[in-house]
């Protein structure tokens, strides 16, 4: 027996202090904004963040994109193509809408196919990444996309809003898969931490499950308040819904801007010498340095928008924001 706790200690990863204690407060100090001051908690965050997370995201992307790509090519035009496509769809759907004149129906309808188009997409991507690792399991997409078909078309509204909701947490799997590649002394203490998430969650619910909706009327309040699901949960409470939200985004926002880029970016974020596709050639490097200044650029532009008019910059930030929500999707499939 001896031997076999001494092993154990020996196998056992440490538990990393600075870690556990920065997760753990950034959790805890974000769910009290959250659910203290929500709508201004999300405008600040908006604000802030919502440039520098996609600019840092799409940087990282650029970092996990192989150099050539092989018998990956399939994949990475599947993904590229569902991505613009879906983009552009969702995009488009409110344009349509108001040239057709849809009513309820029509909008329910609509967000149906375009769900049950995202799905199908998901269960490719799967099906293209099994084919090229043997030990990726996709026995289950099929059935499962089959199901969440199904619930795409019982309950559209409300299967749109949980994308709403779990893309934000998509982040803390982009990050876990990235401590296991290159800090995986971490591992075990972030999914400690992680392990605390509900119970954030719960004190949040506990606290702001009675309480009244907010009472702003202004066309930014409705806004943020539609966003967060009080059009389709009409009898949750909207000040628990934009709480939980913005809680959620925020981690999500921590997670892009620190906390991978200190894990996984092995110089500035302007420097390209680590990229696979900028050591290609001159050519792609000097091509990637101009997407890169372009998205710098494009982060001041939407700064100035926000400061010029911030409830119509967040509501075309959020819909050309869908196609980094997409993007997220290939990549992960690559990491598993």
């Amino acid at each position: 027996m001896s031997t076999v706790a001494d092993i154990s200690l020996r196998t056992a990863r440490p538990w990393h202090w600075p870690l556990a204690v920065a997760v753990l407060l950034t959790m805890g100090s974000a769910c009290l904004l959250a659910g203290w001051l929500p709508i201004g908690f999300s405008i600040v965050t908006v604000f802030l963040f919502a440039g520098p997370h996609n600019w840092l995201e799409a940087r990282y992307f650029l970092s996990r994109m192989p150099g050539r790509w092989g018998a990956l090519r399939t994949f990475f035009l599947t993904g590229i193509a569902g991505v613009v496509a879906l983009t552009a769809g969702f995009a488009l759907l409110p344009w349509l809408a108001e040239r057709g004149s849809w009513g309820d129906e029509g909008w329910r309808v609509a967000a149906a196919a375009w769900n049950s188009l995202l799905v199908v997409w998901i269960v490719a991507l799967v099906q293209i990444r099994s084919r090229q690792n043997p030990t990726f399991d996709a026995t289950w997409s099929i059935p499962i996309g089959s199901i969440m078909i199904a619930a795409a078309w019982l309950w559209p509204m409300e299967w749109g809003l949980l994308l709403v909701y779990l893309h934000p947490i998509v982040a803390l799997w982009f990050l876990d898969r990235e401590l296991g590649r290159q800090r995986p002394a971490w591992q075990g203490t972030y999914r400690a931490c992680l392990a605390c998430l509900p119970l954030f969650l719960a004190a949040l619910w506990w606290r702001l499950a009675s309480a009244p909706s907010l009472p702003g009327v202004d066309a930014l309040t409705l806004r943020i308040t539609s966003h967060a699901g009080a059009d389709v949960l009409g009898g949750v409470s909207s000040h628990l819904l934009v709480a939980t939200h913005t809680f959620l985004e925020s981690l999500h926002y921590a997670i892009w801007i620190v906390a991978i880029p200190l894990v996984s970016f092995r110089a500035a974020p302007w420097q390209l010498k680590n990229v696979p596709l900028a050591r290609r050639s001159m050519t792609w490097r000097r091509a990637l340095a101009g997407v890169v200044a372009a998205g710098a650029l494009v982060m001041l532009l939407l700064w100035a928008c926000f400061l010029a008019n911030y409830p119509l910059t967040r509501d075309v930030y959020f819909t050309v924001a869908m196609l980094h929500v997409l993007a997220e999707i290939p990549f992960l499939l690559r990491l598993s």
